[in-house]
């Protein structure tokens, strides 16, 4: 079997509620700052919540071609954000031949705005009404293909539908085509418009918070409704060397899995998400100490807060305690599918910069959530290895593992 290669994330793009733009986002969210405001997007007059995270400062025009701009906004979302890692990754798009060039996805709805619109007109008019490109565009396989296309790319075109895990199974499966040498290049992350169903759906179950996501909070009352993208550009270590580019970090490992508990609710012991920061250790080669942050999946519904504080008290023993641990969900609401791919930015930034992003909203810890959430203000740290998880509804949870390697190889290129 061919020797594995590192894996560097060498850029960095962001569409958030708090700003496009990784260094805005990441300003925004060292300061504290909520991105969670009333929703604009569809008519919230029959839901009892009203708010929602959305991205408020996105034109396409900025991004994208007049033929792009007239794609969905999940596929807008994703070519903002895939372009603003390569940019960042200093690749204007000849250093790597395009059947190298690889695409991985992470989403939770997809298009669902297109199909909000398709279905609106159907009811409205009737199917003869439906233009034929609003049937064309629902898909979720389309959101890759338009990054394929937009970029001329030939390389592996993948959508990963792990719903909230979704920028992590991204992440994983990018980076092992990489490692591999399937790819020279890879764009991996995650996306998610707002959307009327997802909202709807939350708030049938009653896991919606009124007024602010508060994770680990003992008044938490469920999550925000958000939307965003997030992509990391992966390459080969030894050629970012070669070109002299920039490197935020490595990925150093992740595990995937499954719970397999019941298809809304975590593991109310945190098993599933356990076994999946247990595999990424091991996937890494590391242990429990060698973790210096944890970026949480920090929802601020009552069941998976208690559940991931379980879960990492079990994998961690007596260094959960030590680890600081923190919800950039605080600030911007759950971007589903885009959630992790986002996280996994913030992971490679804090270890960039030494800055961890706070848990805002944290004013009544929870007996039973006793670690150190880094509550309502941004702290300075040395991280060198940052763990990033993401539980979904079906089961799915994931792990990922960015930093440098305890010897330093590749620390400071």
């Amino acid at each position: 079997m061919a020797q594995r290669r590192k894996v560097a994330v060498t850029g960095l793009g962001v569409v958030s509620p708090l700003g496009c733009g990784h260094q805005r986002f990441w300003s925004e969210a060292c300061k504290g700052k909520s991105g969670i405001a009333p929703i604009q997007a569809f008519d919230t007059t029959p839901f009892r919540v009203k708010i929602g995270g959305e991205v408020k400062d996105f034109d396409s025009r900025d991004h994208l071609s007049a033929r792009e701009c007239s794609l969905g906004r999940a596929s807008q979302f994703a070519l903002a954000a895939a372009r603003m890692a390569l940019e960042d990754a200093g690749l204007s798009g000849g250093e790597y031949p395009p059947e190298a060039c690889a695409v991985c996805v992470g989403t939770t709805m997809g298009e669902i705005q297109v199909e909000e619109r398709l279905s609106s007109v159907w009811v409205r008019e009737g199917p003869a009404a439906v233009p034929p490109s609003l049937f064309l565009s629902y898909p979720v396989e389309v959101i890759a293909a338009n990054l394929s296309r937009g970029l001329n790319w030939l390389g592996p075109s993948l959508v990963l539908p792990t719903a909230c895990a979704g920028g992590n199974y991204a992440i994983g499966c990018a980076a092992g085509l990489v490692a591999r040498g399937e790819a020279e290049l890879a764009l991996a992350g995650g996306v998610d418009p707002m959307s009327r169903v997802a909202f709807t759906g939350f708030s049938r179950l009653l896991s919606l918070a009124p007024d602010m996501c508060q994770p680990f909070d003992r008044q938490r009352k469920g999550l925000v409704v958000s939307e965003g993208a997030g992509f990391l550009a992966l390459e080969p270590l030894s050629r970012a060397r070669e070109r002299g580019a920039g490197v935020y970090c490595l990925v150093l490992g992740y595990g995937l899995g499954m719970d397999a508990y019941h298809m809304t609710t975590s593991h109310p012991e945190g098993e599933g998400a356990a076994r999946a920061m247990a595999m990424a250790l091991k996937s890494a080669g590391l242990q429990p100490r060698h973790i210096d942050y944890i970026s949480a999946h920090g929802t601020g519904t009552p069941v998976n807060d208690r559940a991931e504080t379980l879960a990492v008290k079990r994998v961690f023993g007596e260094h959960a305690r030590r680890i600081p641990m923190s919800s950039i969900k605080s600030m911007i609401g759950h971007t589903m599918g885009a959630a992790s791919a986002i996280e996994a930015a913030a992971c490679a930034l804090s270890i960039a910069t030494g800055v961890l992003p706070p848990t805002i909203n944290l004013r009544e810890p929870d007996p039973e959530c006793d670690l150190d959430y880094v509550p309502n203000a941004s702290r300075r740290a040395r991280v060198r290895v940052a763990l990033s998880n993401a539980f979904a509804f079906g089961g799915n949870t994931s792990a990922l593992v960015l930093g440098w390697p305890p010897d330093g190889e590749g620390e400071g290129t």
